[in-house]
């Protein structure tokens, strides 16, 4: 397949990446932000998601794997499964030795829900949101103004793809992650929030948010989600009570995700 680039891309080269054949940029881009919002906008036309991405790629996955994921039932039985791990230690917690001067960690009480409770609703569609290309752009532009750690490792690719979700699953996450189920997450929170993939940097996925919930209840529902995407940095590094964290994802227009 000849994949046909928009104008006035800086050098790069293709790639072959399992079926497909992707473009990278030879460089990290230093104009990034102006050539990401053009290239969101022709992203219908063209047929190509753009990503930030390392330089090496991962392991690619068949769409196909992630279409066979039937995502509640999964997420049900994922559920279960650790909330009879961890129940011991939300309802008997026993104080963990720290050296002296070194505050404990805080107590997690865990998910309040004893059966999978389902998934978080949709956000409407307001005419006052930002679509998700503007929210991908906002998202940006905050992170280059961080100067985020491992950004200026990345490199521009362009996948040919109908969403950012299914670019990821094409051309792999190199990371211990469980892709078809994280693909197949990640299908669903842009069909509900509006959100989409940007990349990984800093060994980190990257996720930019249109409508993200607001009320506790839903906030509750969506932790619960992102807790069983598996991935580290969930309520357990840096240990986060599930409350908080939950708390936290109110309006919050960018999630980040990474695995060991």
């Amino acid at each position: 397949m000849v994949l046909t680039l928009p104008d006035g891309l800086p050098p790069g080269r293709f790639l072959s990446c399992g079926r497909v054949h992707v473009w990278v940029s030879d460089d990290f881009l230093q104009d990034v932000e102006r050539l990401w919002s053009r290239l969101l906008g022709e992203q219908e036309a063209t047929g190509l998601v753009p990503l930030l991405w390392p330089a090496a790629l991962g392991r690619p996955l068949e769409l196909q794997r992630v279409d066979a994921v039937p995502l509640e039932e999964v997420l049900a039985a994922d559920f279960a499964e650790y909330r009879r791990r961890r129940l011991p230690f939300w309802t008997g917690p026993t104080p963990v030795p720290v050296p002296e001067g070194v505050e404990p960690w805080p107590h997690d009480p865990g998910p309040p829900f004893e059966q999978w409770p389902g998934l978080a609703p949709p956000m409407p569609v307001m005419s006052t949101d930002p679509t998700p290309e503007e929210a991908s752009a906002r998202t940006l532009t905050g992170l280059l103004g961080t100067g985020r750690f491992g950004l200026d490792g990345c490199r521009l690719v362009l996948v040919p793809a109908s969403r950012s979700s299914d670019a990821v699953a094409l051309i792999g996450l190199d990371e211990e992650a469980p892709l078809s189920l994280v693909c197949a997450l990640l299908r669903s929170w842009e069909d509900r929030f509006g959100a989409r993939v940007m990349g990984v940097f800093g060994r980190e996925l990257h996720v930019s948010v249109a409508r993200p919930p607001v009320e506790a209840s839903h906030t509750q529902l969506l932790a619960l989600e992102h807790v069983l995407s598996t991935a580290d940095n969930i309520v357990d590094d840096p240990p986060t009570p599930f409350p908080e964290y939950a708390a936290g994802l109110a309006g919050r227009t960018h999630w980040s995700f990474w695995w060991d």
